[in-house]
């Protein structure tokens, strides 16, 4: 799974931006073989009973479709943080924070409420395990960002 983690996460970094147009469809295009990806690793490590697959897939596949719908808007804002990165004024920096906490605030809701919605049909067990997945994910995305992007001021002379 790590070996799997660490090429996404490559192919997420790796991203060349050129025009409005050409980053949509490269982003479009990562997130297809991203989801792919995991969601192979969604069915290796979730076992889900037989009566209620169908149910827990529909679910996740609602989720992964509004959580790639918040990865654009985050893959937006650090697009508009390194540009902004050598002039960066303190009113940028309080509305870079301020719509980076939206999107943290709204993915943390997301998570939850299919967390939710997965254990009144799925069980609480595999409820935990999805949770436990999407949360590992994210968090080795945001190290990999932490390790990569630098701090505000980090650069300065």
């Amino acid at each position: 799974m790590k070996k799997v983690l660490t090429l996404l996460i490559a192919l997420f970094l790796g991203m060349q931006f050129g025009t409005a147009q050409s980053d949509v469809e490269e982003i479009d295009f990562l997130q297809s073989v991203i989801g792919a990806e995991k969601k192979s690793v969604v069915a290796d490590f979730i076992k889900v009973d037989p009566a209620a697959q169908d149910e827990f897939w529909k679910l996740y596949d609602a989720y992964e479709a509004e959580r790639k719908d918040l990865g654009k808007q985050r893959i937006s804002l650090l697009k508009k943080y390194a540009e902004e990165y050598e002039g960066i004024t303190p009113e940028m920096t309080d509305a870079l924070l301020s719509k980076s906490q939206k999107i943290r605030n709204s993915s943390n809701k997301l998570l939850d409420s299919y967390h939710k919605k997965i254990r009144k049909v799925a069980g609480a067990k595999a409820a935990a395990q999805f949770y436990q997945l999407e949360r590992y994910f994210q968090s080795a995305v945001n190290m990999e960002l932490y390790n990569n992007i630098p701090l505000i001021g980090e650069l300065d002379n």
